[in-house]
Parts: structure tokens; sequence; C-alpha cells
């Protein structure tokens, strides 16, 4: 039961994710790239102003998983590394705290080019 739980609030969580991009999409003008970076920069505020912790201790990987997790995961390296390194953990924290992700992010798009032939369209 503990699991179902768990899984119910990290489908709740990235559904209302899900919901917010879907009404940006349908009821602005703005592009999608925008809406992406926009759930970037609020994942980062959010973050900062201690918003988001409580979401994503809620949602786990509902919160964690989404664009809006990048940020979050941003705005803590930054703060972790300004306490340790002072004004130079502005430059140095973001890259700390996602290089992990990113590095899988690359290492997987390199795998997949080798496997998957590009056409032109």
């Amino acid at each position: 039961m503990n699991v179902f739980v768990s899984f119910l609030k990290c489908f709740l969580v990235g559904g209302v994710f899900c919901i917010i991009g879907q009404i940006l999409i349908d009821k602005t003008k703005l592009t999608p790239a925008r809406i992406l970076t926009g759930y970037v920069v609020a994942g980062v505020v959010l973050g900062f102003l201690g918003i988001y912790k409580p979401i994503a201790d809620f949602g786990q990987a509902g919160a964690s998983v989404p664009l809006t997790g990048f940020g979050y995961t941003l705005s803590e390296g930054i703060k972790k590394a300004v306490a340790e390194k002072g004004l130079l953990g502005v430059f140095t924290g973001g890259f700390a705290a996602c290089a992990a992700g990113l590095t899988a992010a690359v290492a997987f798009s390199l795998i997949a080019s080798f496997i998957v032939k590009a056409k032109e369209k």
C-alpha cells in the first residue's frame, strides 16, 4: 500500500506540472521552448525561496524529474557552493550539482547516435 501512495503522489505532482504546461500552451501564445525555459527558471526561483523543497519531498520523482526539478537542483547546488566557496560558487555550483544528469544525457545521446541513423525530413 505504501508503494501505491508513493506512486500516487508522484503522479499527482507531475500531473499538476503537466496541467500547468498544457494550460500555458492552450491559453497563451508562448512557444514550447519558452514554457520549458520558464519551468527551469520557476524551479530555480522556487528552490531559492525554499518553496520547492516541500513539493519535492512530497512528490518525489514527480517533482524531481520535470524541468522544474532541474532548476531546483541548480539552485540547491549554487546555494551549497556559495556557502563553501563564496562568490565563485555562483558560477560553479550549478554545474557540479547537475554534472551526473548532464553527463548521462550526453552519453546516452552519443550511444543513440551510433545506433540510429539520422535522416533528413
